[in-house]
């Protein structure tokens, strides 16, 4: 299995360009909110790449809508960072999300939405998105 190794650096470190990833530390009241996709048993931060046109931002607000149902929400760059797996190294941004508003009745691409207090036992990334959790978390 290839090493997997997270760096993070000050937002805006990586050109917008290089950036395909956007992840969410996003609350709602004092609860995290992590989802689960359908074909996974296992929990994740709100997520999602880039999309061809789009910028880091619209593309966090988007993956918030898809994902989590969220419909209002200040955004905050909090950090970019990189993840290297074996001589890849890919770049994404992490957000922080205060939510303002969620409608989890819309139709989402996400199989459960989880709020908590903590980070979930069970993560699909556990390698970047304890490292991601950690600093959103600090910055909250």
């Amino acid at each position: 299995m290839a090493r997997i190794t997270t760096r993070l650096m000050p937002p805006g470190s990586a050109p917008e360009t290089a950036l395909t990833y956007v992840v969410m530390g996003a609350i709602y009241g004092d609860r995290w909110i992590f989802v689960r996709h359908g074909e996974r048993m296992t929990w994740e931060m709100p997520a999602g790449h880039i999309e061809p046109g789009e910028s880091a931002r619209e593309a966090a607000a988007r993956e918030l809508f898809e994902e989590a149902g969220v419909t209002g929400s200040t955004l905050e760059a909090i950090s970019d960072y990189s993840v290297t797996v074996g001589s890849k190294t890919e770049y994404g941004r992490l957000y922080l999300a205060r939510v303002e508003q969620m409608d989890p009745h819309l139709e989402h691409e996400i199989e459960e939405i989880l709020l908590s207090d903590q980070l979930p036992g069970t993560l699909t990334y556990p390698e970047v998105q304890t490292l991601l959790f950690e600093k959103a978390k600090a910055h909250f």
